[in-house]
């Protein structure tokens, strides 16, 4: 079974040009801790989603996955 999609990191970092390390460099964290919770393996705390959506300049909720349409 696929793992459950919960966040769009990998998405925006995509759509952005920008790569898993850059964003690990930006964090102060591993590449392997980036690449888990790019892969939904693992999921970012909620000061870690804040932090990122600041680096990416897009609002929080642009990197979770919508539960309703």
């Amino acid at each position: 079974m696929a793992e459950e999609r919960i966040n769009r990191i990998k998405e925006i970092l995509v759509i952005q040009g920008k790569s898993q390390k850059w964003l690990a460099e930006c964090m102060s964290k591993t590449p392997t801790t980036i690449a888990a919770m790019c892969n939904n393996k693992s999921q970012p705390h909620l000061k870690d989603l804040k932090r990122i959506a600041a680096i990416l300049d897009v609002d929080i909720r642009e990197l979770l996955v919508p539960t309703k349409e």
